[in-house]
């Protein structure tokens, strides 16, 4: 009278013939993967390093963009700012 079905029955067989596994296992195993691929490629072609910041010629930028506003002080250009401009 009692009848099974196979769809009662536990999943089995090997556990890579499972597409949950895949998934579980897949997503995390493919950012390890990326991870020391990265990590390669920062090892293999690293940045150059800038070796003295005096060897920065910055005298003709100054100029010719009138950039000495931006050069001032911090304190200067808030109280300049504050003050809408007029000087004491």
């Amino acid at each position: 009278m009692t009848q099974f079905n196979d769809l009662d029955a536990p999943a089995s067989g090997p556990w890579w013939r499972h597409p949950m596994m895949w998934l579980v296992v897949g997503g995390p195993g493919m950012v390890v993967v990326a991870g020391i691929a990265t990590l390669v490629l920062a090892l293999t072609h690293p940045d150059p390093v800038v070796q003295s910041a005096g060897a920065v010629d910055r005298s003709g930028v100054a100029a010719e963009s009138g950039a000495e506003a931006a050069m001032a002080p911090a304190m200067k250009a808030r109280n300049h700012a504050a003050t809408g401009g007029q000087t004491p």
